[in-house]
């Protein structure tokens, strides 16, 4: 089912925070998908035009698609346009569903601080190493998921005061 991701109102200068922290990573994210386009594009022209492959696309490449899907993660959890299972919550009632919504929102903020946290530890753990070919340090691999877990802690408690408050747009938790 697709449909158009609901504004999520509420919470008034923090939802303009959230939503300026989305449109940057879809900017980020846009603009990594087009470099990343380029960058195999060049690959392939290296190796079958100048007979030279250049072998430092293939890593750039990988770290840029690790920025991609984990941007796009965040911003599927503001949006409520992550993959989700939501036919018990349809088919409870009402009080059992906000109940379901609360406990879906905590456990998402727990993952996303999780992630924050050990995305955190694993960039400063390998931030003095370097990634061959391209001699950057060895963290940015971890950084995105670093920063998803950071928005998706951010953005479930924010769904959570918003449904604690009455102010839940989202059209699967509530009627």
């Amino acid at each position: 089912m697709s449909h158009a991701p609901e504004k999520q109102t509420g919470l008034g200068p923090i939802d303009s925070a959230f939503r300026g922290i989305v449109m940057l990573c879809r900017i980020i994210a846009g603009t990594a998908l087009v470099m990343m386009t380029l960058l195999l594009g060049y690959q392939v022209f290296g190796r079958y035009v100048l007979n030279d492959t250049p072998t430092w696309v293939d890593p750039l490449s990988l770290l840029l698609v690790m920025l991609i899907a984990f941007l796009g993660a965040g911003i599927g959890v503001y949006e409520n346009t992550h993959l989700s299972v939501v036919i018990l919550r349809k088919m409870v009632p009402a009080k059992i569903r906000s109940v379901l919504v609360v406990v879906t929102d905590l456990l998402m903020a727990i993952f996303g601080g999780l992630m924050l946290w050990y995305g955190g530890l694993l960039t400063m753990f390998k931030w003095n190493s370097l990634i061959p070919l391209i001699q950057w340090p060895e963290g940015l691999r971890s950084l995105p998921l670093t920063i998803c877990g950071g928005m998706i802690l951010i953005f479930s408690l924010g769904h959570l005061v918003r449904h604690l408050l009455g102010r839940d747009t989202r059209t699967d938790s509530i009627e």
